[in-house]
C-alpha cells in the first residue's frame, strides 16, 4: 500500500486542473483535487465561456438589421438584459455540473475547499483536513488586477461583467489587450456607450500590425470612442473636482471617509477627456494566483510576475510539485492549459516524458470583425529571415450586400527560402473558425505553393487564403 493518500493531489478545478485530474483518474492514479470556488475556472464560469455567449447576443442586433436588407420585415427591438442575465447563469450552472459530474464519474476525490502546500507531499484544506500525495499539481489561474491608483476601487474587472444587474448606458474601458476590445465590441454590440483607452500606440499589441490596425478602424467604425496613447489621470466621485492647484496630486477622495463606490465615475484622462461614466472597467492584466498557497515557503521558485517557474514538463523547483496553466508564465489561454495537463499525465502517469509544445500557436479574438491568428507576424518574420507578403482586404458579400462598410483582411507570411507559411492572419466575421483550420497546414509546415494547389471554396471568405499568387510586399 501506498504510503501518501492519493497520487495525486490538483489545487484548483479549471480546465487545466480538471483534465489532469481526470486523465490521471483513468491512467489508474488515486487522484483528489480541492476548488474554493466554482468548478470550471475562468474559462467557464468567468471567461471564455460567458464572453463567447455574450458575443453572440451582441452579434443578433446587427444581423437583425442586415436582415432587413435580405428581404425580411424585421420590428424594432430592443436588448433586454434581464431576460438574457438569468439564461446566461443557467447554462453556466449546467456546465459546472457537468464538470462536477466527469470528476465524479472518473473517481476522483473532490474538496470544496481552499487548499495550500504545507510539505512537499502533503496540502492543509481550509476545513483543517491533512492530505498527503505523491504529486502534487497547482493550476489555481489567473485573477484580474486592477492598477494602483488612488480610487480604483471604484471601476470594476471582468469577472464583475457577468454579475451585473443591469447593463450600464455608458461604460469606459480602460485596456487593449484582447478582453478589453472584446467586452468594446460586446457591450457596445448591446447598446452601451463605449469610450476606450489605452496607453499604448495601437491595441492587440503581439498581433500582426496590419491586422490590429484594421481591427481598431472597425471598432471606431462601430461607434466605439477608442482612444491610444491615453491613460487615466484622475478618477473619483462624479461630483469630484479635477481643477487643481498646479504640483497638487491628483487623488479624489473617497465619499464620507468610506470606500470608494463602484457605479457611477468621473474620470480625466492624460489626453485631457474627462467626463462621468456609469461604470469604468479595468482590463489592464491578470495577476497569478499564487498568494497563500505556501509555494515560497516549500522552495518554490516564483518568477517576476510572481508565477510559478516550471520546467517543459511543468515540473517547479521542487520536484513532487508541479504547475500548469495561468498560474505559470506561458500563455494564460485554455487550450494551452489543457495541453500542458494532457502532456503532464503522459509524463508524470503514463511513463511517456512529454515536453509542452504549444508552437505554432494559434489564437483569436472576438472582436467585431474577430482576428485570426497563427504563426509569426510579419513583424516578428523579417525580423528572421527575408520574407514575402500576401495580402488582400475586401468587402465581404453578406455586408457588402446590406450596404454596410465592413472590410476583411487575408494574409500570409511566407518565408523566401523555404517557402513556408511562416503566419497566417484573418480580420473577418468568424475569423476564429478558419484560423483553426489554417492552424494545421502551418503546424504541418505548409508552404505557399501548397496552398496554391488546394482548389478554392467558392463563394467564401477563405478561398482568398489559395488565391493569394501576387505578393505585396518583399523583405
Amino acid at each position: 500500500m501506498s504510503a501518501f493518500d492519493c497520487d495525486l493531489f490538483v489545487i484548483g478545478g479549471g480546465s487545466g486542473g480538471v483534465r489532469a485530474a481526470r486523465m490521471a483518474a483513468q491512467a489508474g492514479a488515486r487522484v483528489a483535487l480541492a476548488e474554493q470556488g466554482r468548478m470550471g475556472g475562468t474559462c467557464v464560469i468567468r471567461g471564455c465561456v460567458p464572453k463567447k455567449i455574450m458575443v453572440f447576443a451582441s452579434q443578433a442586433g446587427e444581423q437583425l438589421g442586415t436582415a432587413a436588407a435580405y428581404g425580411w420585415e424585421v420590428g424594432e427591438g430592443a436588448f433586454d438584459w434581464g431576460r438574457f442575465r438569468p439564461r446566461l447563469h443557467a447554462e453556466l450552472d449546467r456546465l459546472e455540473g457537468v464538470y462536477r459530474r466527469m470528476l465524479a464519474d472518473s473517481g476522483v476525490r473532490v474538496h470544496d475547499a481552499r487548499a495550500a502546500l504545507e510539505e512537499p507531499h502533503a496540502v492543509r484544506l481550509g476545513t483543517g483536513e491533512r492530505v498527503t500525495a505523491a504529486h502534487v499539481l497547482v493550476a489555481t489561474g489567473g485573477r484580474p488586477v486592477r492598477p494602483d491608483i488612488p480610487c480604483a476601487e471604484m471601476g470594476m474587472v471582468s469577472d464583475d461583467v457577468f454579475l451585473w444587474d443591469e447593463l450600464p448606458r455608458s461604460v469606459l474601458i480602460v485596456g487593449g489587450g484582447y478582453i478589453a476590445c472584446e467586452m468594446a465590441c460586446i457591450l457596445q454590440g448591446l447598446g452601451v456607450e463605449v469610450t476606450q483607452l489605452y496607453r499604448g500606440a495601437q491595441i492587440l499589441r503581439g498581433f500582426d500590425d496590419e491586422a490590429r490596425g484594421l481591427v481598431a478602424e472597425a471598432m471606431r467604425a462601430r461607434g466605439i470612442q477608442l482612444h491610444t496613447g491615453s491613460d487615466v489621470l484622475m478618477m473619483g466621485p462624479p461630483e469630484a473636482s479635477f481643477d487643481l492647484p498646479a504640483g497638487e496630486a491628483p487623488v479624489a477622495a473617497p465619499p464620507a471617509g468610506g470606500p470608494p463606490r463602484k457605479g457611477h465615475v468621473r474620470v480625466k484622462s492624460t489626453q485631457g477627456l474627462e467626463g462621468v461614466f456609469d461604470a469604468l472597467l479595468w482590463a489592464t492584466g491578470r495577476a497569478p494566483n499564487t498568494e497563500g498557497l505556501g509555494l515560497e515557503a516549500l522552495g518554490v521558485r516564483l518568477g517576476r510576475r510572481a508565477h510559478v517557474e516550471v520546467d517543459a514538463y511543468s515540473q517547479t523547483s521542487v520536484p513532487s510539485v508541479f504547475a500548469l496553466g495561468d498560474v505559470t508564465g506561458r500563455p494564460a489561454l485554455t487550450p494551452v492549459a489543457i495541453r500542458d495537463a494532457m502532456a503532464f499525465v503522459e509524463t508524470v502517469f503514463r511513463g511517456v516524458p512529454t515536453p509542452v509544445d504549444h508552437d505554432p500557436l494559434p489564437s483569436a479574438v472576438f472582436t467585431q470583425p474577430e482576428l485570426g491568428s497563427v504563426g509569426l507576424s510579419e513583424e516578428e518574420a523579417r525580423e528572421r529571415e527575408p520574407i514575402e507578403v500576401y495580402a488582400t482586404s475586401f468587402r465581404p458579400m453578406r455586408t457588402a450586400f446590406a450596404g454596410r462598410p465592413d472590410r476583411a483582411l487575408m494574409k500570409l507570411v511566407v518565408s523566401r527560402e523555404t517557402r513556408r507559411v511562416l503566419g497566417c492572419h484573418v480580420v473577418a466575421p468568424d475569423a476564429g473558425e478558419m484560423i483553426q483550420l489554417a492552424a494545421v497546414a502551418v503546424r504541418m509546415g505548409a508552404t505557399k505553393e501548397d496552398f496554391d494547389r488546394t482548389v478554392a471554396v467558392h463563394p467564401t471568405m477563405a478561398e482568398e487564403m489559395v488565391t493569394l499568387r501576387t505578393p505585396v510586399r518583399r523583405t
